[in-house]
């Protein structure tokens, strides 16, 4: 019985692509029911391809979250996030292609051109469909999107408010190929506990201190360790001036702990365990325009 089950299973991995700030990381937590991927209003929060996993009886999707495409290159961490979004798109079974509302610019026409190069099953997805305030602009809008390419379907959804995520995951299954699971049913991402931690601090900051510190922060876990049912969790932060790290310390260090409780609460929530964290802040000059730096900081995966 189990063996024939398995015949019957389908499963592959689909990019989540498109420029930067249409909703990739917020419908990627959405379609998983769990937060893998921070979220922010500031464009290219993301910077890593994240991989989440939604396992159900029958079939299993492994996402591929995505940095949002951008034709502008002007520093390394630019050029490196292009490189992740791009290569997240070679040997995947599927695309998810996201643009926000009805705005369709250059950008979005650069990514789309990246997709039909790749030649796989392409899903448009209409986000933030709930911002829309003419909503009889919405199905010319789909209309004039059709026309633009041979696409398996356009789905309008709002993935904050979890609207059509379903319908737009019943389109999706239909173009996995039929395979047996290739992660463990119990299993969410790829990534370690020491990324998810460093990633959410980073999200806590960018939230808080979008417009202060625009990209020059980066977090990395110096410790990671569990002494009687707690994690010991050390992150150091970096930024590339003095005056940024004013900033993050806030006054009497006000900012810097309200990071720092967010993040715990998020972890202890993502971990189910009990969580002790430090934050550290250094200066780093430089760090987003340095190969060697970028490389240092785990930005070495594609």
């Amino acid at each position: 019985m189990a063996e024939s089950g398995q015949h019957t299973r389908r499963c592959g991995y689909v990019a989540i692509v498109g420029r930067p700030n249409v909703g990739k990381s917020t419908l990627l937590n959405h379609l998983l029911g769990q937060k893998i991927s921070i979220t922010s209003r500031k464009p290219q929060t993301t910077r890593h391809q994240v991989v989440g996993i939604k396992t159900t009886t029958d079939y299993q999707v492994v996402f591929v979250d995505t940095p949002g495409l951008h034709s502008r290159e002007p520093r390394a961490i630019n050029r490196y996030m292009n490189r992740a979004a791009s290569n997240a798109m070679a040997d995947v079974d599927a695309v998810l292609m996201v643009l926000d509302r009805t705005s369709w610019n250059d950008e979005d026409q650069m990514v789309l051109q990246q997709v039909q190069r790749c030649g796989v099953p392409t899903i448009l997805v209409v986000n933030k469909i709930d911002l829309l305030t003419d909503k009889t602009m919405l199905l010319p809008h789909l209309e004039f999107l059709s026309s633009q390419g041979n696409f398996a379907a356009v789905v309008p959804v709002s993935a904050l408010q979890n609207q059509a995520v379903s319908s737009l995951e019943h389109e999706l299954v239909k173009l996995l190929p039929m395979a047996d699971f290739f992660f463990p049913e119990e299993q969410i991402t790829d990534r370690s506990q020491r990324f998810l931690a460093a990633e959410l601090v980073r999200e806590k900051i960018t939230r808080q201190l979008g417009d202060e510190l625009p990209y020059a922060v980066a977090v990395e876990i110096e410790e990671f360790k569990t002494l009687d049912k707690v994690i010991h969790i050390s992150a150091l932060i970096l930024v590339e001036r003095s005056g940024q790290k004013k900033i993050l310390i806030g006054s009497g260090g006000s900012r810097l702990k309200s990071i720092g409780s967010e993040a715990r609460r998020d972890m202890e929530k993502l971990f189910d365990q009990k969580v002790m964290l430090r934050l550290w802040i250094k200066i780093r000059s430089g760090w987003s325009d340095d190969e060697r730096a970028l490389r240092s900081l785990g930005y070495n995966d594609v």
